[in-house]
């Protein structure tokens, strides 16, 4: 395995490239549903574009709410984050017609980091059920740590390809791009909090643990 090493404005050029991979298309439907409403005179013409602007216009909203703060900087150095605002976030985020997401986070502040480390590690949980499913997350909270479980369950569930490497800043022939960034940027935080993230698999369901180091 090969370490791998980013500079700083690799880094940011490429978590750029992701946030825009990921709001590019709700903004594009947006686009095409002005250009209906434009030129079409059928009325149902026109009400199919009014709902799909209004459905891109939520989905962009909850995206790029979400990738400000798995992303972003989220308040100053040192700030601290609310889990429950973060777990309404993620469910606007990653809940859609394939894939169910039930969370059981307390209301409480915690250190920015570890709340960024917990909304990247469900986005990969996401990855781990392509064809859909349920994502299942619980964080526990002890003093200013938290403890976070998540389970992906459904059909042909594995752990995504590379992603183990990716978090540990370990490459076996993988090119850091704007898809691989996001585990690369999880490692990051998950180092910075001071937690070790682990995975498994047991027939159609992923899980990933998120500790704070002994």
């Amino acid at each position: 395995m090969t370490d791998v090493s980013l500079s700083a404005l690799d880094l940011a050029a490429l978590l750029c490239s992701r946030v825009c991979h990921d709001v590019i298309s709700p903004v594009g439907a947006i686009v095409n549903g002005l250009e209906v409403l434009e030129e079409e005179k059928d009325e149902s013409m026109r009400s199919f574009a009014e709902d799909l602007i209004r459905k891109s216009a939520k989905q962009a909203s909850a995206r790029l709410q979400f990738a400000r703060l798995a992303f972003g900087a989220a308040g100053s150095a040192g700030a601290a984050i609310d889990l429950g605002d973060a777990a309404q976030i993620a469910k606007g985020f990653i809940e859609d017609d394939r894939i169910k997401l039930s969370m059981d986070a307390p209301r409480v502040l915690l250190p920015k980091n570890q709340v960024k480390m917990f909304l990247n590690l469900l986005m990969i949980a996401a990855t781990a059920i392509p064809r859909g499913g349920q994502i299942t997350a619980i964080a526990k909270v002890d003093g200013d740590k938290g403890h976070f479980t998540i389970t992906s369950t459904g059909s042909s569930a594995r752990i995504p390809p590379h992603v183990e490497g990716l978090l540990a800043h370990n490459r076996d022939g993988i090119s850091i791009d704007a898809h691989a960034i996001q585990p690369y940027y999880t490692g990051l935080i998950a180092s910075e909090a001071g937690f070790t993230v682990t995975f498994s698999i047991d027939g159609e369901t992923v899980t990933i643990i998120a500790a704070p180091k002994a």
